[in-house]
């Protein structure tokens, strides 16, 4: 299927075509084409184009015009205020727009762009800890960029970058040694070992005592160096570690329905045999130099609050390496092994000035190349309902599976009321798509650098801007096609005339593909989500005013039939590109 060249790309070739006929020499050829609340579309460039010419912007935009003619798209033309270009455009080519995208699985959004390689670092949990609040943003933000750039013909590489080696397992293997009793009988666990809770109180008392207990530490330091030097004894019960952690945290990925998959982990361990090799090409090439023995990349613009120049640490004094030198080795196996051409970082915002100085290094010593672009997408925090970091009442951090149970249980009360005559087995599978989408959508939804409070029962709610809206607006499409008599279907009667409402609606729908343009030109899927819920608060507009089943002819009932089938699937496909699912009932 050819891509479907929407109503305003078509409207920005022919008033830029206008333009460039009706003054030749002049520079700036953007009509700037705008959605218009006074018409269909508004081109605003006149006023920039009349300022260079010195002339009067409404006589630039009646010469604009005499290029231009009302056709099979355009029904009228006309200037208004100081040099806007009003646009109507015809229910025929709107109509034409919307039989096309209708039968065309990927809604006629397909890409024009040369795909490159895009390397995504997302989720990034620790071995032996439960992943927490903190993991949810990343993961989900993550995910739904995967799936957008997939979408648009990017070749995506996941990365799940996880935190398994250093001191801490050192410390961890070492306490578990010296106290085996505390891994008892485990009913939580599953066969390969003990369960992720009970490593993770594990985890928690041999800090207290690595903390606590200066011989302990240094036993624990030794137990590291066993680890680096291959110990078998030491290895296997690190692997063990590996393995289970892993096992959970499927199960997480599992619960919130992202593409996550073990394939996809790559830990900190991975790279570990490559951090000499990198350290010694720093300091050889002298982007790196030796300060107070350690190893260390300056930066002109980078000073603490001391005035003082803050430096990147890519090896420390006492030989030991870092997050920096870990991530110099990851990208240079992304840009030469991959062959990346893109590198996405979606981390915690307040890794900025990590970031920035890691990049820098990188393109200083030229594992960076100038046409490979990086970048660190930083997000907000979970806020509580007090307007502080999500925590439990005894101020621990939310575990990640807890917050995901408690909007699944509210989402059930919800779809238990909505339909009460569901069984036990699809209320279940109901209550999770909707408790889990409305945790994505409140997520998405939101300005990714902004932060965000999370609100079970308000995210699960049918009304205002939820993900439980968009999906009970898909359900209600579906009962409608449902019941749609027998020989009567889907189709576009391009000879009538459109309600303001159904040409709303019509002109929202061409708007999809720009969208996704919108969101993987600046990785924001919030954009994507504004989209969905215009369009469902568009198609909520168009059934309360032009009646669907008993329309007065059969062409109306066919063609708005149409309506209510292309918006069901696109928004059936911006939710799966959130990675929200679409229930057929609700």
């Amino acid at each position: 299927m050819a891509t479907v060249t929407s109503i305003a790309d078509a409207l920005q070739q022919r008033l830029a075509q206008a333009i460039s006929t009706a003054f030749p020499d002049a520079a700036e050829g953007d009509p700037q084409l705008r959605r218009s609340d006074r018409a269909d579309f508004q081109a605003n460039g006149i006023m920039s184009l009349a300022k260079p010419l010195r002339a009067n912007p409404r006589e630039v935009a009646a010469r604009v015009l005499e290029h231009l003619a009302a056709d099979d798209v355009i029904a009228n033309l006309e200037i208004s205020g100081p040099g806007f270009i009003n646009v109507t455009v015809t229910d025929t080519a709107i109509l034409e727009r919307l039989a096309a995208r209708a039968v065309d699985t990927r809604l006629g959004v397909h890409s024009t762009a040369e795909p490159g390689v895009t390397v995504i670092d997302y989720s990034q949990p620790n071995i032996a800890k439960e992943m927490h609040v903190g993991h949810l943003r990343s993961t989900i933000i993550g995910d739904a960029l995967v799936r957008t750039l997939e979408f648009a013909g990017e070749k995506v590489i996941r990365r799940n970058h996880l935190g398994d080696w250093g001191t801490q397992f050192g410390m961890l293997i070492q306490y578990l040694i010296e106290h085996p009793d505390e891994l008892g009988d485990d009913t939580e666990g599953t066969d390969t070992g003990p369960s992720m809770s009970r490593l993770n109180r594990l985890y928690k008392a041999s800090r207290a005592k690595f903390d606590s207990d200066t011989d302990f530490a240094d036993r624990s330091r030794r137990r590291v160096v066993e680890l680096q030097a291959g110990d078998a004894d030491t290895v296997t019960s690190w692997q063990g570690m590996v393995d289970e952690s892993k096992i959970y945290f499927e199960a997480v990925y599992a619960r919130l329905g992202v593409l996550l998959e073990d394939t996809d982990a790559v830990g900190e361990s991975y790279y570990n045999p490559m951090l000499a090799d990198v350290c010694a090409d720093l300091e050889a090439s002298g982007v790196a130099v030796r300060s107070d023995g350690a190893l260390c990349v300056f930066f002109d613009d980078i000073k603490g609050p001391d005035g003082e120049p803050t430096p990147l640490i890519v090896q420390k004094s006492d030989g030991g390496y870092g997050y920096a030198t870990t991530d110099l080795a990851a990208i240079r196996d992304r840009v030469g092994m991959l062959g990346a051409n893109q590198l996405l970082y979606i981390v915690d915002a307040r890794q900025a000035l990590h970031f920035q100085m890691v990049f820098e290094t990188a393109r200083r010593a030229g594992w960076l190349p100038e046409d490979v672009r990086a970048l660190h997408l930083g997000f907000g925090t979970v806020l509580g309902k007090d307007g502080k970091p999500f925590k439990t009442r005894s101020g621990e951090t939310v575990r990640l599976m807890d917050l995901l149970d408690e909007a699944v249980g509210r989402a059930r009360i919800v779809v238990s009321e909505k339909s009460p005559q569901l069984a036990a087995e699809e209320l279940e599978d109901r209550a999770k798509q909707v408790g889990i989408g409305a945790v994505k959508y409140a997520d998405l939804s939101t300005s990714r650098t902004r932060d965000y409070v999370f609100d079970a029962d308000r995210m699960v709610s049918l009304n205002g801007d939820t993900g439980t809206y968009l999906q009970y607006a898909y359900a209600r499409i579906q009962s409608i096609l449902r019941k749609a008599p027998a020989g009567v279907l889907p189709a576009a009667h391009q000879d009538l005339a459109l309600e303001p409402a159904e040409r709303a609606l019509g002109l929202l729908l061409d708007e999809f593909g720009a969208t996704i343009n919108q969101v993987t030109g600046t990785f924001e899927p919030h954009r994507l989500c504004a989209y969905l819920h215009n369009l469902a608060s568009a198609y909520a507009a168009f059934y309360e005013h032009c009646p669907v089943l008993k329309a007065s002819t059969r062409e109306i009932t066919e063609t708005r039939l149409l309506l209510c089938q292309l918006t069901g699937q696109t928004l059936r496909q911006g939710m799966d590109l959130l990675g929200i699912g679409a229930p057929e009932q609700l």
